[in-house]
């Protein structure tokens, strides 16, 4: 037995000696969200009901792989109308977006732990005849599978940072055949591209597409949603968005927030947390603050004493950008990596974010580089851009353009990664 069919062995074992262990993790993450007690089984294989027909398989691991991914099921939906569409991810934030956006014209399921039967039982019934993976998630059971089934597998705006190159050779030997012949990579940039041929992907397989992030669709109504919102709640106040923050920022945003109405008394501060089991956290935090607020949930107006406004519900995040003049990108503050800078920017906002940016730094540079974003540190330094764009219409405008200008320049990684993915699909699924 060579060295590969024991490391796969020792692998399979040591998974299923984690069981527990994921079974505790998925109590904790419940005591605070809830829904994570919730369809355990399809994370196990279980519980999915037999697809009538092959399907094509997308997985998105949360919000944005999801939001990310939009663009790519649609166009799936469009070209092979009679197939279903099996969209995987494994928050329960992530499944709440897929509803909101695709309703039932998907079949959503958890993807399975890597644990050999439960990807087993989740092939058996998904029935995938092409699966595509957003970003880049390495599986060794699940690519496996993948190879065992003769399925295409396709890694979507495919990524890996110099920082994790070397963590990926120690999983090598696990999916070394099949990263050599049985997966197309379709990489984000010139480096990433790089870094999967360095780890054995075939080169003939390797492609350069961009970031379908840059391909996204706007909701059609979202600016006039904005507009409604901001005319209800802040007609005649300067308002900004913190977005997407976690646990230590909104500490660090609130005291900012504190300092820019010294100099504009009358702004808002429209903050959203990225995760919803904190709401009722970060509401806390807000009182504890001394400052007046309302919350979304409550459909509560703004009077002049609340000069904060929690975003505590779901899938209005674009809104809640529409409804503002500048925009903060949390998950940069403190060391988490970063989130979405294009969706502010698609909408014409200046965009300020912190100096985590690891999850998408080729976008952060390049917004940074055409002026549309700026980069702070700390409290001082927020509530010193935003003053200064607040005082400054025709920056605002400036900057906005030009994060619509790059986002233009570097679409069509979408069209590029559909002709990689149609020749992948049986001839009769169309």
């Amino acid at each position: 037995m060579g060295r590969t069919s024991w490391l796969r062995i020792a692998y399979i074992v040591l998974s299923y000696l984690l069981v527990p262990l994921l079974l505790v993790h998925l109590y904790w993450r419940s005591l605070s969200a809830p829904a994570y007690r919730q369809r355990i089984g399809e994370r196990f294989g279980f519980g999915l009901v037999r697809m009538p027909r092959p399907s094509i398989w997308v997985h998105a691991v949360s919000v944005g792989e999801v939001q990310a991914a939009a663009p790519l099921v649609r166009a799936l939906l469009r070209r092979y109308p009679g197939v279903p569409l099996v969209l995987t991810t494994m928050t329960p934030t992530g499944s709440e977006r897929v509803r909101l956006l695709f309703g039932d014209t998907v079949v959503h399921s958890y993807v399975p732990y890597d644990l050999a039967a439960a990807v087993r039982r989740f092939f058996d019934r998904v029935r995938p005849s092409l699966a595509i993976i957003m970003e880049t998630e390495l599986w060794p059971n699940l690519y496996h599978e993948c190879g065992q089934r003769q399925v295409p597998l396709v890694l979507a705006s495919a990524r890996i940072s110099a920082r994790s190159l070397g963590r990926y050779r120690r999983l090598l030997p696990l999916f070394r055949d099949t990263l050599a012949n049985g997966i197309v990579i379709a990489a984000q940039t010139p480096a990433d591209a790089e870094r999967f041929r360095a780890l054995g992907a075939n080169p003939a397989h390797t492609h350069v597409t961009g970031n379908i992030k840059f391909d996204f669709e706007l909701p059609h109504d979202v600016l006039h949603a904005g507009r409604v919102l901001r005319k209800l709640q802040a007609p005649e106040r300067p308002v900004w968005v913190a977005a997407s923050t976690h646990e230590g920022e909104e500490t660090t945003l609130l005291a900012a927030h504190a300092l820019v109405r010294q100099q504009h008394p009358q702004a808002m501060l429209l903050l959203v947390p990225r995760h919803p089991e904190r709401f009722a956290e970060v509401a806390a935090l807000i009182e504890g603050s001394g400052l007046g607020h309302v919350t979304r949930s409550s459909a509560a107006v703004a009077d002049q004493r609340a000069t904060v406004f929690l975003g505590d519900t779901m899938g209005e995040l674009m809104t809640f950008y529409a409804a503002a003049d500048v925009a903060f990108v949390g998950g940069s503050l403190s060391a988490i990596g970063g989130h979405n800078l294009l969706e502010p920017a698609s909408l014409g906002m200046p965009v300020i974010t912190g100096p985590h940016n690891e999850n998408a730094a080729d976008i952060c540079a390049l917004l940074v580089a055409c002026g549309a974003a700026s980069v702070v540190s700390d409290a001082a330094s927020v509530a010193a851009e935003v003053c200064r764009l607040f005082s400054d219409p025709a920056e605002r405008q400036r900057r906005g353009a030009a994060g619509q200008a790059a986002i233009a320049d570097n679409s069509g990684a979408l069209e590029r990664l559909l002709r990689l993915i149609d020749p992948l699909v049986p001839a009769d699924a169309d």
